[in-house]
């Protein structure tokens, strides 16, 4: 299906009334930014999938509670965000965390472009953060490539104020030895 020229506003009306080709035109907008999103916290392509699939139908479903029509994608953005941590939050109490050796491209307009990927030192810094601890990667995925402030950190972790400081402090500290020995 070709790309139409229809705003997101105009697309998300026809959602509402059950228009499966503006889903679809939605879904081929933000798929790859909603994928790239929970492959950074669950770490599993297939899981991944899943769960952006998963949240776009939550989304379509619940188009009726979305205030702002211009927010959509930070909205959508979120559902995926709380789906990954949900999943990952499953996983560590499963002791099923999965950790993959694939760097996958994160999106443009929030974290590193696909000019910056090739760059040796934002391989260099993350594939250092894959071998971080579990929580110091996912708290540092969430504050540097994410964006998310403590506040918002502490929400998703479900962790206080304090322990987020200092997790996200401590993982900083443990990818600077680790970049440092892997420069040397």
């Amino acid at each position: 299906m070709t790309s139409t020229n229809q705003n997101i506003e105009q697309l998300l009306q026809l959602c509402q009334s059950g228009n499966q080709r503006a889903q679809l035109e939605i879904y081929n907008r933000y798929n790859k930014d909603m994928y790239n999103t929970a492959i950074r916290i669950v770490k599993d392509s297939f899981i991944a999938e899943d769960i952006m699939q998963e949240s776009f139908l939550t989304a379509f479903t619940k188009l009726n509670t979305l205030q702002d029509t211009n927010l959509f994608g930070a909205w959508l953005k979120r559902i995926v965000v709380n789906n990954s941590i949900g999943y990952y939050n499953k996983a560590v109490k499963q002791n099923e965390v999965y950790l993959d050796s694939v760097i996958y491209k994160v999106e443009v307009d929030n974290g590193i472009n696909k000019n910056e990927q090739n760059n040796d030192k934002v391989k260099l810094i993350l594939d250092a953060m894959k071998t971080l601890k579990p929580n110091y990667n996912l708290s540092l995925s969430l504050h540097l490539i994410e964006g998310y402030d403590y506040e918002e950190i502490c929400e998703i972790m479900d962790i206080t104020p304090a322990n987020c400081r200092t997790m996200i402090s401590r993982a900083k500290e443990s990818l600077r030895k680790k970049i440092i020995l892997k420069a040397s």
